[in-house]
């Protein structure tokens, strides 16, 4: 592959990375695309309500799934010395599988009638676990990466805003990256990272002429996605913050 193909690469994970972004912040595109979501996976749903799965066990699941992911991100590390890519790959597409599951736990509970206050709690509960266990893989596998370190800080406080000003009597929702986006935007790249490896290898460096170190690897698509949710978790954070003290002092 040339190095113009490979260049091309960059802009496709930028180009990537903006859609996703522009799709967050349209919501109601956000919310179609969840109606839309719902309408596929509902017939599935019902086959779950018929094996006797409670929302707690395909929360568990998920769960289950999510560990799953860090365990290939460690495998990945020492086994494959950082080098094999394929396993960022593979851990992309559990990534969403798992996410799938976030989905389908609401589901069930609307559907099978099945609602219950524990049932929220324990949903949103793992639902830090599971992003806990998630970065942890992909902080292991990157050597510490201070973004991954980062980007989850700023995932948790996302989750610990809106939790605490529900707890105040207000409702916080918005801002960028709520955890479909970071799933999203982790599971995609994480597999574009893995599959393009096998074109360009696991070690392809772009160089730029007059400049003395490399702009882009093939670890960039999955690394540069991670740099954005560092920031943009962060500013959800804070948006949420600044939306809280709004609405608290309307009160």
């Amino acid at each position: 592959m040339g190095h113009s193909h490979k260049g091309s690469l960059y802009v496709l994970t930028w180009g990537l990375l903006k859609i996703i972004l522009a799709m967050a912040h349209q919501t109601s595109l956000r919310t179609n695309l969840q109606m839309g979501i719902y309408k596929v996976i509902d017939p599935f749903v019902k086959v779950l309500i018929k094996l006797g799965l409670t929302p707690n066990v395909v929360t568990t699941i998920g769960f289950m799934l999510n560990v799953g992911v860090a365990v290939i991100f460690i495998i990945g590390a020492e086994e494959g010395n950082r080098g094999d890519l394929t396993y960022v790959g593979w851990a992309g597409a559990l990534i969403l599988f798992a996410g799938l599951f976030d989905m389908l736990d609401g589901q069930v509970a609307r559907l099978g009638n099945m609602k219950s206050t524990f049932g929220a709690l324990y949903d949103s509960v793992l639902d830090r676990y599971s992003e806990l266990v998630m970065f942890l893989g992909a902080h292991h596998y990157f050597l510490s990466s201070i973004f991954a370190f980062i980007a989850l800080i700023g995932s948790m406080m996302v989750s610990y805003v809106r939790a605490r000003a529900e707890g105040l009597g207000v409702d916080i929702k918005g801002g960028l990256m709520q955890r479909p986006e970071r799933v999203i935007t982790l599971g995609l790249f994480a597999m574009l990272c893995g599959v393009t490896s096998l074109y360009i290898g696991g070690n392809y460096k772009l160089y730029v002429p007059g400049i003395k170190f490399h702009v882009f690897e093939t670890m960039s698509i999955f690394t540069f996605p991670i740099v954005a949710l560092a920031v943009l978790t962060n500013a959800t954070a804070i948006r949420r913050l600044i939306d809280a003290k709004k609405a608290l002092e309307k009160k």
